[in-house]
């Protein structure tokens, strides 16, 4: 999952940004991976709050070593924030589907992403949906519901969180375009790691009110104690959410987004082969459908 940035225009270094996004979802998915193999062993704030704390010292010093002048409050510092609760939202929605989902699934609900980027766009900023558009939205309306079976006996809610992160990541997205532009795309990796702090602080200092009999679960249970597995553990995830954060703003600065985010979807991919490895979950041939149909909707959404 990446974080889109729309810079100012310069020459396109396509074989680059190709090479650079497709490492970015390996990095990315990967360490979804572990998110969801060590989500028995942590509570969704602690990562948030160690995993960005580990992260904001390496941006700062890069932003005073290379960009000085940028290592100070946004412009746009009220668009900033709220792009960056949108993102953590984003994050949240997702990772908490993950102990209750497979990752092929879950990853594949989340890139109905430029399904609702379509849709979002012509709601919120008038962008004219073209044919090709609808009949993308309606493919990927059909795969989705390949994957979710909802009339089906065992249909579990959670595969409804992916989905809501899409729309999340939307959101957030379009504010990029139409608000925050103009700023710095490290700048906006800084804003949204010192959100996951402060919000995974929060959460945290309300947990503390709970009862000890409700404090279980990747969501509500007290934070783990960290031996050095563990720290490991964290400093890989702290590796994916910056590589994540820096790869993508490198790759969309260097191909346009129709280009780059067709490769992007190697995060689903990604996503399989990890699940057959760590978790031997093969999707069944409905879901493998599902994902195809869902693949080549976003592709459209995006040439659209």
């Amino acid at each position: 999952m990446t974080y889109l940035v729309f810079p100012v225009e310069s020459k396109d270094n396509i074989p680059l940004a190709v090479a650079v996004i497709i490492f970015t979802v390996f990095v990315l998915s990967l360490g979804d991976a572990i998110i969801k193999q060590s989500s028995g062993n942590f509570v969704i704030w602690q990562i948030f709050v160690i995993r960005s704390l580990i992260v904001i010292p390496c941006v700062v010093l890069y932003l005073s070593i290379k960009e000085r002048g940028r290592l100070c409050l946004p412009d746009a510092l009220g668009w900033t924030i709220l792009r960056s609760v949108l993102l953590v939202s984003m994050w949240i929605s997702y990772y908490i589907s993950l102990p209750n989902l497979t990752l092929s699934v879950a990853a594949a609900a989340y890139y109905t992403l430029p399904i609702f980027i379509t849709l979002l766009s012509a709601v919120i900023i008038g962008d004219e949906i073209n044919r090709t558009g609808w009949f993308a939205v309606f493919l990927g309306f059909v795969g989705v519901l390949l994957i979710l079976r909802p009339s089906a006996g065992d249909f579990n809610w959670f595969a409804l969180l992916p989905l809501l992160s899409a729309i999340f990541y939307a959101l957030a997205m379009i504010l990029t375009r139409t608000k925050c532009r103009a700023e710095h795309p490290i700048v906006l990796s800084l804003a949204l790691n010192v959100s996951f702090v402060f919000i995974g602080g929060a959460a945290t200092l309300f947990l503390t009110m709970l009862p000890d009999e409700m404090r279980q679960g990747f969501l509500l249970a007290p934070w783990a104690k960290m031996g050095f597995s563990q720290w490991i553990s964290m400093s890989l995830l702290a590796v994916a959410i910056l590589v994540g954060s820096v790869g993508a703003a490198i790759a969309y600065q260097n191909a346009p987004s129709s280009v780059i985010g067709i490769f992007d979807f190697s995060y689903v991919g990604f996503a399989v082969a990890w699940g057959v490895i760590f978790f031997a979950d093969v999707p069944d041939v409905i879901s493998v459908l599902g994902i195809g149909l869902i693949i080549g909707a976003g592709i459209m959404s995006l040439r659209q």
